[in-house]
C-alpha cells in the first residue's frame, strides 16, 4: 500500500451556494413602488407647506424647506468646499441661485393657482430639456401637444390668474436651468459634493429672509411642523428614493414615471387642499404628461 493512500481521508470542501441573484421583476417591482411613494411624497409634501401659507407665506414656507434640504444633502454629499477651484465654484453658486427661485416661484404659484396647474406648468422645464435635445419628427408632435396643453390651462377667463401663471413657467425655466446646471456641477464634481454644497449656499442665503419672515409674522408651532414636513416629504424622501430607483429601474422608465407627477399633484391638490379643477385643466394635464410619455416611448424603439 502507498503511503499516500494510508492518510485519512479528508473530509469533502463544501463550496458556499452561489448568493441568489434578485429576481428582475420583483427589482422593478420594488422600484416602481418606491417611485409611487417617492411621487405621492413630493405632492403630499407640497401640500402640506401650502397650509402653512396663511402664517409663513411661500417665502417662509420655501425658507424652512432649504433649511431641511441643506441638512440632509450636506449630510449625504460631505463637501469639502475649502478644496473647491473657481471653476467648480461659480456653477455651484449658479446652482444655489437658481435652487432658491425654482422653490420661491413654485410655492408662489402654487399659493395662486393650485397645487396641480402650478406643477404641470413648472413641468414644461425637464420636458423642453429633453424635447430640445432631438430633432426627431415625434419630438416635433410632442411639442405641439405639450404647447397645446399649456393653452388650455392658461386660456384666458375672468378667473385666470396670469402673474401665477407666469410664476408657475419661471419655475419650469428654473428646473430646466436647473437640470443644466447639475450636469455641469456633476461633472466637476464628483458624487453629491455639489449638489450638496449648493443646496447648504441656498440655505445660507434664506438665512435672513427666514429671520425677516419670523420677525414680522411670528411662527406657530403648527405652521412651522407643516413647514418642515415640506421640507422633509418634498425634498429628503424623494432624494434618496431616486437615489434608490435609479439602481434599480431603467431611466427611460424612471422618466416615465416622473411625467405622471403633474396627476398626483392634481389628485393631493383635490384630496388633501380642496383644489378641483375643471375638464379642460384635467385635458391640458394630460396633454403635458402625454407629450412627455410619447417622447420617451419614441426614445426606446
Amino acid at each position: 500500500m502507498h503511503a499516500a493512500s494510508a492518510r485519512p481521508a479528508e473530509p469533502a470542501r463544501r463550496t458556499p451556494p452561489a448568493p441568489t441573484a434578485p429576481k428582475p421583476g420583483g427589482t422593478r417591482l420594488s422600484g416602481v413602488v418606491i417611485m409611487v411613494g417617492s411621487g405621492l411624497s413630493n405632492q403630499t409634501g407640497a401640500a402640506i407647506g401650502s397650509l402653512a401659507f396663511p402664517v409663513l407665506g411661500p417665502v417662509g414656507v420655501v425658507a424652512v424647506r432649504q433649511y431641511v434640504a441643506a441638512i440632509v444633502l450636506l449630510a449625504v454629499g460631505r463637501p469639502r468646499p475649502r478644496t473647491f477651484t473657481w471653476g467648480q465654484w461659480w456653477p455651484v453658486v449658479l446652482l444655489a441661485l437658481v435652487f432658491g427661485a425654482m422653490n420661491l416661484s413654485l410655492y408662489t404659484a402654487i399659493d395662486r393657482i393650485g397645487l396641480g396647474l402650478a406643477v404641470t406648468l413648472e413641468f414644461l422645464g425637464p420636458l423642453s430639456i429633453a424635447l430640445a435635445a432631438s430633432r426627431r419628427r415625434v419630438d416635433a408632435c410632442c411639442a405641439v401637444i405639450a404647447a397645446a396643453g399649456v393653452v388650455t390651462l392658461m386660456r384666458p377667463r375672468p378667473s385666470a390668474d396670469f402673474l401665477g401663471m407666469g410664476l408657475g413657467l419661471l419655475a419650469a425655466g428654473c428646473w430646466a436651468s436647473y437640470i443644466l446646471l447639475n450636469r455641469t456641477v456633476g461633472r466637476r464634481i464628483p458624487g453629491a459634493a455639489g449638489s450638496a454644497a449648493a443646496a447648504g449656499l441656498s440655505a445660507v442665503l434664506f438665512l435672513p429672509v427666514g429671520v425677516a419672515v419670523a420677525a414680522r409674522h411670528p411662527p406657530t408651532p403648527t405652521a412651522v411642523g407643516c413647514a418642515v414636513a415640506a421640507g422633509v416629504l418634498s425634498s429628503a424622501v424623494p432624494c434618496l428614493a431616486d437615489l434608490f430607483t435609479l439602481r434599480r429601474v431603467p431611466a427611460p422608465a424612471f422618466g416615465l414615471f416622473m411625467s405622471v407627477n403633474p396627476v398626483l399633484a392634481g389628485l393631493v391638490g383635490w384630496i388633501v387642499l380642496g383644489q378641483g379643477l375643471d375638464w379642460t385643466e384635467w385635458t391640458g394635464i394630460g396633454a403635458v404628461v402625454a407629450a412627455n410619455a410619447l417622447g420617451i416611448l419614441a426614445s426606446r424603439s
